[in-house]
């Protein structure tokens, strides 16, 4: 069923720009660098320059928002997204939470950090973004997310989000998928929640999480369908 969806969801992304996008992650190592170095350099559809695998920030906001009016009210709550490329994640959070949000975007591609920070700052002409709140902050670091020793310290967020990062790890096995999850957890805080949104069906991944998530509240909510597609989110959960 899992490839079912995968093959749907590849079909279903051959319409207009995403045509080529498509194609080529299809075929391609989702692990090499070089791959997600040429997506910002890819046509996009509309003016955002932005683009989202799986579906954008307007689809996850119904899940994002609930979980940071739950954070503790002492600071705004830091949010890092793990192999950000140019989703609209870190961006829709920023502009667009009324809430006061500290968001940390981290991605192995130079070239996809260099055009999210140039998105931020306005460079090439555009508008600079602006928070959604006057306390919010954005930020886009270089980083492996399979080691964020460099960037983040334990327990230092309260929000870790992976859009397809361990699904594509997992494609050159799940060793490196169990690297990802040990690092988010790490620097997850003893009461926040790492969401893991992905296509794949619960059978596969949940057994994954539950046995490298001892000690976490691992559960499942599915999302959309959006274009004809049903997709979960995956939520690891510890308590204060």
């Amino acid at each position: 069923m899992a490839a079912l969806r995968r093959t749907l969801h590849l079909a279903s992304l051959a319409a207009g720009a995403r045509r080529a996008v498509a194609g080529s992650l299809a075929g391609s190592c989702l692990a090499d660098r070089r791959l997600w170095d040429k997506l910002p350099a890819q046509p996009r559809q509309g003016s955002a320059g932005t683009f989202d695998w799986f579906f954008g920030y307007e689809e996850a906001q119904g899940l994002l928002l609930p979980l940071l009016q739950e954070a503790p009210a002492a600071r705004p709550p830091r949010v890092l997204d793990v192999g950000c490329g140019t989703s609209s994640l870190c961006t829709g959070l920023y502009t667009k939470c009324p809430h006061p949000v500290d968001v940390l975007g981290v991605d192995f591609s130079p070239v996809a950090v260099a055009h999210m920070n140039s998105l931020l700052e306005g460079g090439q002409g555009q508008t600079p973004l602006c928070p959604g709140h006057p306390a919010s902050h954005l930020h886009f670091m270089q980083a492996n997310a399979q080691n964020l020793q460099p960037v983040a310290s334990s327990g230092s967020f309260h929000l870790v989000l992976d859009k397809g990062t361990w699904d594509a790890l997992a494609r050159g096995g799940l060793p490196g998928a169990y690297q990802l999850l040990s690092e988010c957890l790490r620097v997850l805080s003893p009461g926040g929640t790492l969401i893991q949104f992905s296509d794949e069906d619960p059978d596969v991944r949940l057994p994954c999480l539950e046995q490298r998530s001892q000690g976490w509240t691992v559960s499942v909510q599915e999302l959309g369908p959006f274009g004809g597609i049903t997709y979960f989110a995956y939520l690891v959960q510890g308590s204060n």
